[in-house]
């Protein structure tokens, strides 16, 4: 949540703005952030507000600097994985900048609008998802995400023309039905959510809503053969050595919020708070240990990935919460003697 202050000092913007309006309303709160490092930087969006390119065998990613979407040309159709409302109707004019044929099949990544919420613009469109992904659906129902026409459990591979596109879920990670968008033979893989090439993940580590799933997604995108990685997110596409850069990211985190646990000095909180106010005391003990992780980890990634320092102390909480309560980790709050 954005405090008060803070809201108020942000620009407004069009409710219609573009993710490049978006951006550029910001640049005036530069000096607050370290210098964005140049391997997170990615292509420049054009003035059209969407970039389309070919990443692989009529493969093409589209992005608008924020949320990305590909989609596959085959003999049968096109095939489109996502449908980000930030690129809503660029996405349309994107495939349709590449050749005359219509989306015939639509893949959703997950359930959540930020992704999926421009769905209902493929008309016609055979829609996929994993299975839990419908129910998720169904209990918040949106006209923009309509319900997918096949659900599958595990693994559904489609066959759309020659080509073959690998649908794999793993269990929860970022989302429950986030699922593992494999491309054999253009050798891509699309994993939303889960790592951003060239910056720290998004808050609270990515909002995940299964922590341990998501620290172990990572390598299980590892075991595919794939060349080019599509993170759903920012600035970039990203390679295996992203996913490994990631990796080191969060076990450096993992190990600063557990090292924190154990010897940040809870007596001290007692005196900063109401000690009648249970809700104070706690937040205030998440709180410091958090920033005693955070102070250790920021420093060693300001220059190898963006927004360290801005969201390295939301995801050192996420990961202290995390090895409390999935792992056991309870430090001052564990067994009494």
């Amino acid at each position: 949540m954005v405090a008060a202050g803070a809201a108020a000092a942000i620009p407004a913007v069009p409710h219609q703005a573009s993710a490049a309006t978006l951006l550029s309303a910001s640049t005036s709160h530069a000096a607050q952030t370290a210098p964005v490092p140049p391997g997170a930087k990615g292509p420049v969006i054009p003035a059209s507000g969407y970039l389309v390119e070919e990443i692989a065998d009529r493969t093409f990613w589209v992005t608008d600097g924020l949320y990305q979407s590909i989609f596959l040309t085959t003999s049968d159709g096109v095939v489109v994985v996502d449908a980000p409302p930030t690129i809503g109707h660029n996405i349309l004019r994107a495939v349709s900048s590449v050749t005359t044929a219509p989306v015939t099949h639509a893949i959703y990544s997950h359930h959540h609008a930020d992704h999926i919420g421009a769905m209902s613009l493929f008309d016609g469109a055979r829609r996929y998802a994993q299975a839990e992904v419908v129910k998720l659906l169904r209990q918040t129902p949106d006209r923009n995400r309509p319900l997918p026409d096949v659900s599958f459990e595990e693994r559904l591979t489609l066959h759309v023309g020659d080509d073959e596109i690998q649908l794999d879920y793993h269990g929860p990670n970022h989302a429950p039905g986030n699922i593992f968008v494999h491309l054999p033979a253009q050798r891509v893989l699309m994993l939303v959510d889960v790592i951003f090439p060239g910056w720290v993940p998004f808050a609270y580590l990515a909002e995940s809503q299964n922590i341990p799933g998501y620290l172990d997604a990572p390598a299980r995108a590892l075991e595919y053969d794939f060349e080019t990685f599509v993170g759903g997110h920012l600035t970039r596409l990203g390679t295996r050595d992203d996913i490994a850069m990631h990796q080191q990211y969060i076990a450096d985190l993992k190990t600063q919020a557990a090292n924190a646990i154990s010897t940040f000095n809870v007596d001290q909180v007692y005196g900063e708070v109401d000690p009648t106010n249970p809700w104070a005391i706690f937040n205030a003990y998440l709180s410091g240990v958090a920033d005693q992780a955070a102070q250790a980890v920021t420093p060693n990634w300001i220059d190898k990935l963006g927004g360290a320092d801005v969201y390295t102390w939301s995801n050192a909480y996420a990961a202290v919460e995390s090895l409390r309560i999935d792992y056991g980790n309870l430090g001052p709050f564990g067994i009494r003697p």
